[in-house]
């Protein structure tokens, strides 16, 4: 990938000047998985009890787990969950029925109501249209040999004559540097990234439950949204400006972008990248940490995947069915809607489950195992349908980069007898806290 006219670029707003705190990035992530830890540390008994019992529950999963919702709803709003994987991929599949403008209201509040989730109808589908094409599989395996040569310069590499670490440290910072080089961002400023990568995780610690949490985390989100817009837009411009045939880093592709002769302006860029920075670093590193830790608790599928990259993607999507980052979705009925018997009035929130749903068991066979062998079959941790999550291939690209590079040259990788067992925790943006290992 070609960075030449960004690398030697100095925003026209100082990061550290206009910080909205100084918590920095450690803090900012601590914040977000405080806020979504919820009340249980393992809520998939309770799933397999609402799936048996109480499929489409009249209630609040969210409230009744304490994990906050990204819908700014108010307490005469019918909330209803779902819980089962048929259910829930109808939910997601039909967004004419099921809607997600009220995503505006909520997380997009934060981000001046333009977000590529909280778009319905024709209006997103174009937008979707514009943006695809800068994360088809083709653009992705451009950024490949920028991918390989980060992971294992700058995190892998300097690990190796330590024998020991918490790879729990390397899962956070290392999809942050990766993203920021895919967007194009100056890659000779690492504080700048680091700030970059703090405020976007201070827009995903918005929502809270709490009121008086909320407030304050508003303030800070509406403040790290503002600073990031005024440090991102020169940036956009000055690529505009100096934009090469050569350069194949996001904004350059989304300023190329095409359809039916409308192309993107700064400001529809500048406010895209925002939208995207709060999860595409944050949630890579919990799905990168969960398959990490499932792949080092059983040391005889580390050997095999380990000798067949391949198996990587098996991994990542096994990972995603059986412990996925993002547990929840949500919609909003257009229409009067009944599931499994259930009445559901219009504009009724509707909570899907979606690690619920891929522990079903009328549809995955031995569904609380990981098994990277099973039949292939949808799964929604990175979304499904119209919604689907439009950096997935982005995702999947920066895990297989990261366990290769871990692979070839930690010989031996496991985890460190010494330290308890690590476990993936939180009712929503699941993860482990850390990742203590060794190698020989």
């Amino acid at each position: 990938m070609s960075t030449t006219s960004a690398d030697n670029t100095s925003p026209s707003t100082s990061p550290t000047s206009t910080s909205p705190n100084n918590k920095g990035l450690e803090q900012s992530f601590a914040n977000v998985s405080t806020a979504h830890a919820g009340k249980l540390e393992n809520p998939f008994p309770l799933y397999k009890e609402k799936r048996h019992n109480e499929p489409v529950m009249k209630g609040d999963i969210l409230a009744e787990l304490g994990v906050p919702s990204i819908a700014a709803k108010d307490a005469s709003t019918p909330v209803f969950s779902v819980f089962k994987h048929q259910d829930v991929m109808e939910v997601l599949r039909d967004d004419a029925t099921y809607t997600s403008g009220f995503i505006l209201k909520g997380l997009g509040a934060f981000l001046d109501g333009l977000i590529l989730t909280g778009l319905d109808g024709e209006e997103h589908r174009k937008m979707r249209t514009l943006l695809a094409p800068a994360f088809t599989p083709g653009a992705v395996n451009k950024w490949r040999g920028i991918l390989d040569k980060i992971m294992r310069e700058e995190f892998v590499g300097p690990l190796v004559p330590l024998k020991k670490a918490d790879l729990g440290e390397m899962a956070l910072m290392f999809p942050i540097r990766i993203i920021y080089a895919v967007i194009g961002f100056p890659n000779d400023d690492p504080a700048m990234i680091k700030q970059f990568a703090a405020w976007g995780l201070d827009i995903l610690a918005g929502p809270q439950r709490d009121p008086e949490a909320a407030k304050a985390a508003g303030l800070r989100a509406m403040a790290a949204s503002e600073a990031l817009y005024q440090t991102m837009k020169p940036l956009v411009a000055q690529r505009r400006a100096n934009l090469k045939d050569t350069d194949n880093d996001l904004i350059s592709l989304l300023i190329r972008a095409e359809l039916d002769g409308r192309h993107l302006d700064d400001h529809e860029i500048t406010t895209f990248i925002r939208s995207l920075l709060p999860a595409a670093s944050e949630t890579t590193t919990r799905t990168f940490g969960t398959a990490l830790l499932l792949l080092l608790q059983r040391p005889a599928l580390l050997d095999r995947v380990r000798a067949d990259r391949k198996l990587i993607s098996r991994v990542t999507d096994e990972a995603v069915r059986y412990d996925p980052t993002a547990a929840f979705k949500l919609r909003q009925t257009s229409k009067e809607v009944e599931i499994r018997g259930v009445q559901i009035p219009a504009g009724a929130m509707i909570e899907c489950s979606v690690s619920s749903a891929g522990r079903d068991e009328e549809v995955f066979e031995n569904s609380d195992e990981f098994d990277i062998d099973r039949e292939k079959k949808p799964h929604f941790g990175f979304g499904y349908g119209p919604h689907m999550c439009v950096g997935i291939h982005v995702a999947k690209a920066e895990i297989e980069s990261a366990l290769n590079a871990l692979f070839d040259l930690l010989p031996n990788l496991r985890l460190d007898p010494a330290q308890p067992m690590p476990v993936i925790t939180g009712a929503n943006l699941r993860g482990p806290k850390t990742i203590p290992v060794v190698w020989d």
